[in-house]
Order: C-alpha cells, then sequence, then structure tokens
C-alpha cells in the first residue's frame, strides 16, 4: 500500500472504492481489520480481534496521525524493551505509529474498537480541498500530540465518547457522508484539546512485573476451586501487595479478586448451559462452599440467579 505496509502475516482485500478487509491470524486466533477510505489519506478502521497475542509487521513511510479508541477488552504493548503500557476500555490513545512494528497482546483474549488513521500531508491536503476554510490541520495536531514520537493517552473522557459511540452503529447509506462529520468534529475537538503531562506519561510496567502477573493469572484460573489470599500471592510471587494489586488491575482490568470472581461466574453459566449438575454441584465446581453465596455472587454479575439462568437457557 503506498505510505505504508502491512507486513506478511496479514491476508488483504481491497475494494474498488479504496474500502478493505485485513484478516489475521495468530496460532491461537484471528482479527479482523475492517478499513473503510472516507477521504484521500483518511480511514476508519474497525478493530475486531480474538486472540491473545499478535505480531504487527506494520511500517510507516510516511507521517501518520492516528486515533484509538477502545470499545471493549485491553491491548498491552511494548513501548520499548521491558516496558509495558496498556489501552483499556474507554481510552483513546494518540501516536504516530513510530513503535507499531512490535508485539500486541491481549489479556483478556478479545479487542474491539476504531482507529482513525490520516496519512498526514494527504489528509491536510484532502480536507482544504472540500472545505477550505476549515481551521484545523492535521499536521499541527500530529507535532502536538506525538511530539518526539511520544504516545498520547486520554482516560475514558465523557467529553470524546459520543464521538465514537456513534461511529459502531452507523447506516450503511450514509455512512461515507456520516464518516466525514465524524472525522472533522474529531479534529475539532483535538484542537482545543489542552495538552496533560499526565496523559502522556500513562502508567506503565516493567516486564518483570507484568510476568509475575501473567503466573498469577495462570495460578489462580488454572483450578478455581482454590482460594489464595492476596498475602500468599504477593509472598509466592515476590511482588508487593501494592504493585500485584496495581498492576494485576492495569494488565486485566480489574481487581485480582473482582476479574477471579467474573472468571467463576462465566465458568458457572458454561456449566449451568451445558450440563444437567445440580446448583450445588456447580457452585463446587466453580469455587464456592455454600450454594447461597454462589447464587448471591451469581445475581450480582448476571441479574437472575443460577435456577433462573438455567431455566431461561432451557426455554431457548
Amino acid at each position: 500500500m503506498d505510505g505504508y505496509e502491512l507486513g506478511n502475516n496479514i491476508e488483504l482485500t481491497v475494494f474498488d472504492d479504496g474500502d478493505m478487509v485485513c484478516q489475521m491470524r495468530s496460532n491461537d486466533g484471528n482479527g479482523v481489520i475492517t478499513s473503510y477510505q472516507v477521504l484521500d489519506g483518511i480511514r476508519i478502521n474497525y478493530n475486531d480481534f480474538h486472540m491473545s497475542s499478535f505480531r504487527s509487521e506494520f511500517v510507516s513511510n510516511t507521517n501518520m496521525f492516528c486515533v484509538d479508541h477502545c470499545k471493549e477488552g485491553r491491548i498491552e504493548q511494548e513501548i520499548k524493551s521491558g516496558v509495558y503500557s496498556y489501552i483499556e476500555t474507554g481510552d483513546l490513545r494518540i501516536d504516530n505509529r513510530f513503535n507499531h512494528n512490535t508485539d500486541f497482546y491481549f489479556p483478556l483474549s478479545h479487542y474491539h474498537g476504531i482507529t482513525i488513521a490520516f496519512e498526514v500531508d494527504k489528509a491536510d491536503a484532502s480536507i482544504k480541498k472540500i472545505f477550505p476554510d476549515f481551521p484545523v490541520s492535521v499536521v499541527i495536531l500530529s507535532k502536538k500530540f506525538c511530539h518526539n514520537n511520544r504516545n498520547y493517552f486520554l482516560r475514558s473522557a465523557t467529553s470524546i465518547e459520543h464521538i465514537f459511540s456513534e461511529l459502531y452503529n452507523v447506516p450503511q447509506e450514509i455512512k461515507l457522508y456520516y464518516y466525514k462529520i465524524k472525522v472533522l468534529e474529531l479534529l475539532l475537538f483535538l484542537s482545543g484539546l489542552e495538552i496533560d503531562d499526565s496523559e502522556i506519561i500513562k502508567p506503565y510496567f516493567y516486564k518483570s512485573q507484568t510476568e509475575k502477573i501473567k503466573s498469577i493469572h495462570t495460578l489462580i484460573t488454572s483450578d478455581i476451586q482454590k482460594h489464595y489470599t492476596l498475602e500468599q500471592l504477593s509472598e509466592k510471587y515476590n511482588i508487593s501487595l501494592t504493585g500485584m494489586k496495581t498492576c494485576f488491575k492495569a494488565v486485566y482490568g480489574d481487581s485480582l479478586f473482582a476479574y477471579l470472581r467474573k472468571y467463576r461466574i462465566n465458568k458457572a453459566t458454561m456449566l449451568l448451559r451445558t450440563t444437567d449438575l445440580n446448583i450445588a454441584a456447580v457452585a463446587n465446581e466453580v469455587g464456592y462452599n455454600s450454594p447461597s453465596k454462589f447464587s448471591a455472587a451469581f445475581k450480582k454479575e448476571i441479574g437472575i440467579n443460577p435456577l433462573e439462568y438455567r431455566n431461561t437457557r432451557m426455554k431457548r
């Protein structure tokens, strides 16, 4: 492709109108990027990944300015050797794709979001051609947010959520015109956004920390009938309590116990759908010695008790 190279591990289909579908496969899943050309040098990409990791071979041969919105899931990226950052639900990340030829990890084994990608010079020319008096320059925004190849993060901002939330459900017959409006709205918003240094220097974690956290995750999910205290895990993996709690939430999006509760309940829903085990047996299988505590936890997560859930699913 002009301006950038996607790599050899992506199967690309290009249509006559400039739209594209990129199919990506890894050892444990697949991903699809559905890309729409808004104007020359401006694309909106819908990202849907169901995998735990992917090696990106993306190389840009031109100046890029990209805005990523995470709708669901998480991305772990090695921003420099042995140092990792995370994009989580609701986050906005702005970068120039300088460090995109690297490994990406999806701790929850899925990721869904939107990327609005600008080839800087082409984008400005395209916008000026249609809207000569448009007051925002992509070149200037790129210098503002990506100076020295830095990344800018905006955490779960309600001020920008509406721009992206409306892009997830666009009627096919109006999409091209709607995309143009939303791109201009985004650029206007970014032009008025004050740079906050705390959003540039997003919390990051070293490989030694993340490896311990992933080992803890493997331990607690491999046998969910077993129970561990935070102190036991902290001592077993030689990591401070504070560091363990902070890093686990960064990697997996929830506190350790909240994550494990959801994991157990998700396992329980599968057992209720696919087996004839009674409620007490299901509770025991997912680590609850008390059926009443299991029912309370189940209802908190799912909204109905286990028996109601089973009866509802059996009727379908």
